[in-house]
């Protein structure tokens, strides 16, 4: 989740664009710019790893005039955390920050290299720069060839660019990616990708809608909306808690990600789909070549969502897939063949079982993947290839946007791995690739959903336990509901595959049994109806989660009636993570840092 800070005055500039970038790193972030322009020159200094690092660059620059600035927290997607690909990017006399992804980067780059453009760095991000200074030579002036340039970008993006040409200027667009602008007593302006670098400078800001675009100057701001008609600023009341403003309104971080996760992801999908195919750049068009078997080893949420993929891969690409807990594996002494492809999942590429079962998995000359959520981290680093899940920093230590955005890469590479295998017609592929651009509107919150799990989640703070009970690869979310609900609530919770209550856990059922019954309408729902119906007749208290009305049931949660399965999974993951967090509220719990759990498993 990248950060953006932008300011035009006779303030300390650097100060303002080091202040707000401070303010940024709870976002997450693996290197940081500044482009500050002043006396008709720029000063661009750029520094991989944190802050610290970029300030002791800038120590001895100075910004006691009037400038303009513009800063980036980049949190890699295009291209290692390098300085190179760091922002602010550089054209002949312009420089630009940008968060988001630009989907059609590829064709603009082509275009551009084909007229002598060089490239500096491996971003997506470049293109923008150099397409605004190609445009600038066939048009009337900056703001028409600013226009013109966000006409032809086509993803998700927030922008800052400052030229040359106009020297006491800030161009900005934000489509996608939250933007905002305030104004102090002295009539200079701050752009910010969040509320908590402007608290302290403004008390009032404008909040950019999709599509809006336009400049500041010293004595103006001018919003255009996308139909290019010109706006009048809304401005709104800043909140003064710099802590409450990085939760955006929302009682914990935790609240917030699982609400973010339509934003997530939607960036984990941009740029990786095509109208009728998955593409993944950071992949070789031979890697799965003599690969005949996966391997998936992980912990924790990790390893749900593992147990996820091993469904897909096996039911889309029709590939052998077995799937190790990384602390069993590392001591099993398993047998690794060389035509198995090992995959590891961690949020933060640094958890130290699943690192050690890579590196044994090297040792043995096995090919590997690694799919996580930092760029550089030592998983990164040592496997022949990573899928980075573009979650941003989750700081809720119980995972919510890292399962959702693991199991989406995992949804594409099934596809990806089913077309490379031919284990699919073209036709089934073209279906679930639409189904997959589905994905972010089944996980967005809706007021009543909420509302309907806040009430009725009093029911459910005693009892002697909780089941979790789902079908194919709905007992893989059964097992990850259990998990959030123990880890932030305290209360004893397992995950079963429905059909197994028989074998044994069903002589626990009574009214102080809750179980939570996931029963999706497009997989095996007579056979997991059947089930929970054998825990009713025995007077466990069942609160099903299904898009069809389930009589049997003591409560009900509805679901949107979706046309397959894996929308079911994503909308139900929703309010699976929403029940758990709603009980450990009404239950007095620190929702973000629970008892006895860190969010980076370190250590054996």
């Amino acid at each position: 989740m990248c950060g953006i800070v932008g300011y035009i005055g006779k303030k300390n500039t650097k100060k303002i664009l080091l202040d707000g970038l401070k303010e940024l790193e709870y976002r997450g972030y693996d290197s940081a710019g500044i482009a500050v322009l002043q006396q008709g020159e720029f000063s661009s200094y750029k520094a991989t790893g944190k802050l610290i690092n970029l300030q002791e660059k800038t120590k001895d620059f100075i910004t006691d005039k009037f400038a303009v600035g513009i800063g980036h927290t980049r949190w890699a997607t295009h291209g290692k955390p390098t300085e190179l690909n760091a922002h602010p990017h550089v054209g002949e006399s312009s420089y630009v920050v940008h968060n988001g992804i630009i989907e059609n980067y590829a064709e603009l780059k082509k275009e551009l290299l084909t007229n002598g453009v060089t490239f500096l760095s491996q971003t997506d991000t470049e293109v923008i720069v150099h397409q605004f200074e190609k445009n600038l030579k066939t048009v009337s002036s900056p703001f028409e060839a600013f226009k013109e340039t966000i006409s032809q970008l086509q993803g998700a993006y927030a922008i800052l660019l400052v030229t040359k040409s106009e020297p006491e200027t800030i161009f900005f667009a934000k489509n996608g990616s939250p933007l905002l602008v305030g104004i102090d007593t002295d009539n200079d302006k701050y752009f910010a990708s969040s509320d908590t670098p402007l608290i302290g400078y403004c008390s009032d800001v404008n909040y950019f809608e999709d599509g809006e675009y336009g400049y500041v100057t010293p004595d103006t701001l001018r919003i255009y909306s996308k139909e290019h008609q010109l706006q009048e600023p809304h401005f709104t009341k800043l909140p003064t808690n710099k802590l409450s403003a990085q939760k955006d309104g929302y009682r914990f971080f935790m609240e917030k990600e699982i609400y973010e996760q339509h934003d997530v992801i939607t960036d984990t999908l941009l740029g990786r789909l095509s109208e009728s195919s998955v593409h993944f750049d950071e992949l070789e068009t031979d890697f799965f070549e003599g690969i005949e078997e996966i391997k998936l080893c992980a912990c924790g949420t990790s390893y749900h969502a593992a147990l996820t993929a091993s469904y897909l891969f096996e039911r889309n690409s029709k590939i052998k897939t077995s799937v190790e807990v990384a602390s069993e594996l590392r001591y099993r002494e398993p047998i690794l063949s060389k035509d198995t492809l090992f995959v590891v999942i961690s949020q933060s590429g640094e958890t130290a079982d699943t690192l050690e079962t890579l590196k044994m998995a090297k040792n043995a000359g096995l090919k590997t993947l690694v799919i996580c959520n930092v760029d550089n981290s030592s998983m990164v680093r040592l496997a022949d290839a990573s899928l980075l899940t573009r979650a941003g920093v989750e700081k809720g230590v119980a995972s919510t946007k890292a399962f959702a955005t693991q199991v989406t890469i995992f949804w594409m590479l099934s596809l990806y791995v089913a077309k490379e295998r031919e284990a699919l017609s073209q036709a089934e592929i073209i279906e679930q690739v639409a189904l997959l651009r589905e994905v972010p509107s089944s996980v967005k919150v809706s007021d009543a959903l909420h509302e309907r799990i806040k009430r009725l989640s009093k029911r459910y703070l005693h009892g002697h336990g909780f089941f979790f009970i789902g079908r194919d690869i709905f007992f893989p979310l059964a097992l990850e509901g259990a998990l959030k609900l123990k880890e932030i609530s305290y209360l004893h919770a397992e995950g079963y595959p429905s059909g197994e209550m028989k074998h044994g856990p069903i002589a626990l059922a009574d009214p102080e049994l809750f179980t939570i019954a996931l029963l999706p309408q497009h997989l095996l729902y007579e056979k997991a109806k059947s089930n929970v119906e054998e825990l009713s007749a025995r007077d466990a208290t069942i609160c099903a989660i299904s898009p069809l009305v389930f009589d049997k049931a003591d409560d009900f949660i509805q679901t949107q009636s979706h046309k397959h399965y894996m929308l079911e999974f994503f909308e139900m993951m929703v309010i699976l993570q929403l029940l758990s967090l709603e009980i450990s509220i009404r239950l007095g719990n620190d929702v973000d840092m629970p008892r006895n759990l860190a969010k980076s498993v370190t250590v054996e």
